[in-house]
C-alpha cells in the first residue's frame, strides 16, 4: 500500500533541498559578481609612478626654505650642502587612480634584492604630494640634520657621484592600495643624475610575481 505520507514528506525534502542548493548558487554568484567589481573598481583607483621621460618637460621644484630647482624629465636632482641635502625625482603616475605620495627612505648603492622593505622605516614627507593619473609630478625629499649618520652618508655619496636608492611609499586617493616603488638614482655626465624604477611592492594586496 502506497504511504503517501512519506512520499509527500520525501518530496516536500527534496524540494526544500533543491531550493537551498539554488540559493546558495545565487548567493555564491552574487559574491562572486561583487567581488569582480570590486576589483574593477580598485583597479581604476590604482596609481602607479615611474620615472618621468626624457622628453617630458622640465619642472621647478621648491623646499621649505624657499630653496629651488630644476629637474629634466627622465632625470634626478640630487645636492648637498653644509646645512642641507636636496633631492628630486620627477615622476610619471601611469596608473588610473591619483597617486598619494607620503613617505620615503633612502639607502646607500644600488640595491638588487628582492626583499620588500618595512614601511615603518618611511621618513615620512613633511606634506603629502599628488600626481593625477596619468601626468606628471614629483618626488622630493630632504635632509636636514648635519648630525644625522645619514645625513653624512648621502652627501659622501652625492659629492662622491656614487648612485644610492630611493623608496617611495605611496598610496591611491584614499590611502588604500599602498605601494612602495624603488628608483635608483645614478650619476651621469656633468652634475647630472639619471633615476630608475627596479622594482614595485604592493602592500595592501599580493604582488604579482
Amino acid at each position: 500500500m502506497t504511504d503517501w505520507a512519506t512520499i509527500a514528506e520525501l518530496g516536500t525534502a527534496f524540494g526544500t533541498l533543491v531550493l537551498a542548493v539554488a540559493t546558495f548558487a545565487s548567493v555564491r554568484s552574487g559574491n562572486r559578481a561583487a567581488r569582480i567589481a570590486e576589483l574593477s573598481l580598485m583597479s581604476r583607483l590604482r596609481p602607479l609612478v615611474l620615472p618621468s621621460r626624457v622628453q617630458d618637460p622640465e619642472q621647478k621644484v621648491g623646499f621649505q626654505d624657499d630653496h629651488w630647482v630644476r629637474v629634466p624629465g627622465g632625470h634626478a636632482h640630487a645636492e648637498a650642502t653644509e646645512d642641507a641635502i636636496y633631492l628630486v625625482i620627477p615622476l610619471r603616475n601611469v596608473g588610473e587612480g591619483l597617486a598619494v605620495l607620503n613617505g620615503w627612505a633612502w639607502r646607500p648603492g644600488r640595491i638588487s634584492g628582492v626583499e620588500r622593505p618595512d614601511p615603518d622605516d618611511v621618513r615620512r614627507l613633511t606634506r603629502d604630494l599628488y600626481i593625477a593619473p596619468h601626468d606628471l609630478g614629483f618626488w622630493q625629499g630632504a635632509f636636514r640634520d648635519p648630525t644625522e649618520q645619514i645625513f653624512d652618508d648621502a652627501a659622501k655619496a652625492i659629492l662622491g657621484r656614487e648612485a644610492f636608492t630611493i623608496d617611495v611609499l605611496y598610496s591611491d586617493g584614499e590611502g588604500g592600495q599602498r605601494i612602495i616603488t624603488r628608483f635608483t638614482v645614478i650619476p651621469v655626465g656633468g652634475e647630472n643624475w639619471l633615476a630608475s624604477v627596479s622594482r614595485h611592492w604592493n602592500l595592501d594586496r599580493a604582488d604579482p610575481r
